[in-house]
């Protein structure tokens, strides 16, 4: 459980925040922390609220209700002065499309008190983007590397990312998550970081927040929210219903599905003991149990309604 004092000294954070619009709750009550160092992705499906948590927490919009911080300081109060230690890849790059990428960094490199001007260019050299060419007529991946560019120019303690791989092609995604991950390593950058491509952020990311109807129904360490979830597939004797039933509960079932090949269950509670308990009743047959990606456990917390039928 996040408290107020790990919010406090936390590099970016939310205080209960909530977010209407009208009669339209977004964000309802939602409380994290982004330890320092640390790679968060928070994770949700479209309308989940993400996109206005990360508006909050850049001081763009403020919140219905709660606070969202940056530094330990309100973002809406502080965020002239906190924004220059932030950099910001933005869901859809929002650089004139008439100018040029040499343009764009040298305008860039004004309203920062530090700037990486040789960072910038080695990172545009290595990714063939043109620095001379309106950029409105690069590739979506060249626009990509741009934006990465310029967030990191700053020398920023904290990087935003705001679903930055979206509508990129696998080759284009895959440079993406390189450069980042070769940066951070040289940095120790602290990362928030919105998206979709759950596949890809699941190899940088340390900690996971998840959104459902606005509301945070999950906030763990990576490592720990991979080993609690597993896919059981079984067989079972009519017999053993009740028994079995009662020893999957005990593993935290969130769905099963059966059918005529035998069962499946995805549960949020493994752990060895519970597991050789549901084993060793008599009517389960041929149990097998498996790891499971993030996807897999997103789509098991944010899909279609929990539960199951047996």
């Amino acid at each position: 459980m996040t408290d107020h004092a790990s919010i406090s000294s936390s590099v970016a954070g939310f205080d209960r925040v909530t977010v209407r619009y009208g009669p339209l709750l977004a964000a309802d009550a939602v409380t994290l922390s982004v330890p320092r160092g640390c790679v968060y992705a928070l994770l949700g499906r479209n309308g989940a609220g993400k996109s206005s948590l990360v508006r909050c927490l850049l001081g763009q919009q403020k919140p219905t209700a709660g606070t969202a911080l940056l530094f330990g300081k309100d973002a809406w109060r502080t965020r002239r002065s906190a924004m220059q230690r932030v950099g910001v890849v933005p869901e859809e790059p929002d650089v004139p499309p008439a100018m040029t990428a040499a343009q764009t960094v040298a305008f860039c490199s004004r309203l920062y008190e530090r700037w990486d001007g040789t960072g910038v260019a080695e990172r545009l050299r290595r990714f063939d983007v043109p620095t001379r060419v309106p950029v409105g007529r690069l590739s979506k991946g060249q626009k990509g590397q741009l934006a990465l560019a310029l967030a990191l120019g700053p020398q920023p303690d904290l990087l935003v990312l705001d679903d930055p791989t979206l509508g990129l092609d696998v080759v284009a995604r895959k440079d993406f998550y390189e450069e980042l991950v070769g940066d951070l390593a040289d940095r120790g950058t602290t990362v928030f970081i919105t998206t979709h491509d759950l596949a890809g952020v699941e190899g940088i990311a340390e900690r996971v927040g998840m959104l459902r109807h606005g509301t945070l129904v999950l906030d763990e360490d990576m490592e720990a929210l991979k080993a609690r979830f597993r896919r059981i597939r079984f067989g079972r004797r009519p017999a053993a219903q009740p028994a079995a039933d009662e020893a999957l509960g005990a593993l935290g079932a969130v769905r099963v599905a059966g059918g005529d090949w035998g069962f499946e269950a995805v549960v949020e509670r493994f752990g060895e003991e519970p597991y050789e308990r549901f084993t060793s009743e008599g009517g389960v047959v041929d149990p097998e149990a498996r790891a499971m990606s993030l996807e897999e456990i997103f789509i098991a917390v944010c899909g279609e309604e929990r539960g199951g039928a047996s």
